[in-house]
């Protein structure tokens, strides 16, 4: 770690960590600080100084930023949002400043104006001196990155339920984002892939033709954050089931078909966008029950305004498909035994479902 550059931390998302870190490290010639990983203390940590009634994500990127500082950033960098999101950076650095940390902030919902150049001004915030074609190089990189993480891990959730040999499937997976991790340019990020695909497809499955299909839709920090949703997709793979789920960056940013089309098939249940991903799930919801899955899981956070919103639009469409829907709310106070026992009894009911037809 050069002492001479800034030291710059984000917030620790679902398994994206290591394409901040590739970006900020090669692209822009900085330090990365690599805070723990979440925890329980993380979370309550980012409770103890949050809002009583703010999201469960304001909580857990709080108590990570406390995380980063406390490991030595001092610059600190927070992403944009449709939704509440987009004001959570400039009301957790008020947090962060009233606790007594020094930091510098760079709030990306700052520079989001429509116009691409303004983010340029929060890139040379970082580094006045930055190289534009070092910069473009390693952007373009970390976008593969996104998508053979999102591919990887889509994957891994689709087929590790049926392996024979428990454990193999998750070795490799891990090996996986620990390589991602560590590399140094795009033949890295080619070969890991590459060993990865290869990995999975020599590990012997015990998979019957047609498995039990769970879809798993909502909102899109806790939906792919493993920590926030305590391990649902895991937690359903180990019980046999074949998990699918569309929202990730790049579904949902990189090659997202837009609100327009989406909005053309599913016109009979919604005529409006609710919220920033509200358009995405109703549309995802269909499609699975469409394509013959045997449920869906609805998860959010406490409070997540748009997914209350679609709430009775996913029941119309459990009630023309019957296809089952579980909705899953988290908080700082979830339990993961209570949340086990609920997935279970889903499980236990789509297979008897299954049976009786």
């Amino acid at each position: 770690m050069d002492a001479g550059k800034r030291n710059i931390a984000f917030p620790i998302i679902a398994n994206y960590n290591c394409i901040v870190k590739f970006f900020i490290e090669k692209g822009m010639d900085l330090n990365y600080i690599e805070q723990p990983k979440m925890t329980r203390r993380t979370l309550d940590v980012g409770t103890k100084y949050s809002p009583d009634y703010v999201c469960a994500p304001f909580k857990s990127t709080l108590g990570s930023m406390i995380d980063a500082l406390e490991a030595g950033a001092d610059t600190l960098i927070m992403t944009m949002g449709l939704c509440r999101l987009g004001y959570y950076g400039e009301l957790q650095e008020q947090i962060l400043r009233d606790l007594g940390y020094e930091f510098e902030m760079i709030n990306l919902a700052s520079y989001t104006t429509g116009n691409v150049k303004d983010y340029y001004k929060a890139i040379r915030r970082l580094n006045p001196k930055i190289s534009l074609s070092r910069f473009t190089k390693a952007a373009l990189i970390g976008l593969k990155m996104l998508e053979y993480i999102d591919e990887i891990e889509a994957l891994y959730y689709r087929n590790c339920g049926f392996e024979v040999n428990k454990g193999e499937y998750r070795k490799a997976y891990e090996d996986f984002l620990m390589a991602m991790d560590m590399v140094n340019g795009r033949k890295d990020i080619e070969r890991q892939y590459r060993k990865t695909r290869n990995a999975f497809r020599e590990i012997r499955t015990d998979k019957p033709d047609h498995p039990i299909r769970v879809g798993v839709i909502g909102e899109y920090f806790t939906v792919m954050d493993d920590f926030s949703n305590l391990g649902l997709e895991q937690m359903l793979a180990d019980m046999g089931v074949e998990v699918h789920r569309w929202m990730n960056p790049t579904n949902r940013n990189l090659h997202y078909k837009g609100q327009k089309n989406l909005g053309v098939q599913i016109s009979e249940y919604s005529r409006f966008e609710m919220g920033p991903t509200s358009t995405a799930n109703i549309w995802c919801a269909k499609n699975y029950a469409e394509n013959g899955f045997d449920g869906l899981i609805h998860v959010k956070s406490a409070g997540c305004t748009p997914e209350i919103d679609i709430m009775p639009v996913l029941e119309n469409i459990s009630r023309d498909y019957k296809i089952p829907i579980l909705y899953l709310t988290y908080d700082s106070q979830t339990s993961d035994t209570g949340l086990q026992t609920r997935v279970e009894a889903f499980n236990d009911m789509l297979r008897m479902r299954r049976a009786a037809i």
